[in-house]
């Protein structure tokens, strides 16, 4: 069994407000849950209305899974147009 944490720092460009954040981070994390089977939060950056620290774990049986998995997640995410990514990193247990 593999456990895996992918630390993502994003920019939120037309948030001019939390509520506004909250909307979009919100409709992320609903996404992103329903196509990854993943739990995700916010971890950091909860009072800045355009920048969030997410945490995304995942666990499965083999590591390759989860690699696969965290990369078409980025690849999602920079894909949208709704956030950017800053930084991301992975860790694998």
């Amino acid at each position: 069994m593999t456990i895996g944490l992918l630390q993502l720092i994003i920019k939120i460009p037309g948030s001019n407000s939390l509520k506004e954040k909250r909307r979009v981070l919100h409709s992320l994390r609903d996404k992103l849950r329903d196509k990854y089977n993943i739990s995700i939060t916010e971890i950091e950056d909860q009072d800045k209305w355009q920048k969030s620290t997410l945490a995304i774990a995942k666990v499965d049986q083999e590591r390759k899974m989860i690699d696969t998995s965290f990369g078409n997640i980025v690849d999602y995410i920079r894909n949208s147009n709704s956030v950017e990514i800053l930084d991301y990193q992975i860790e694998l247990f």
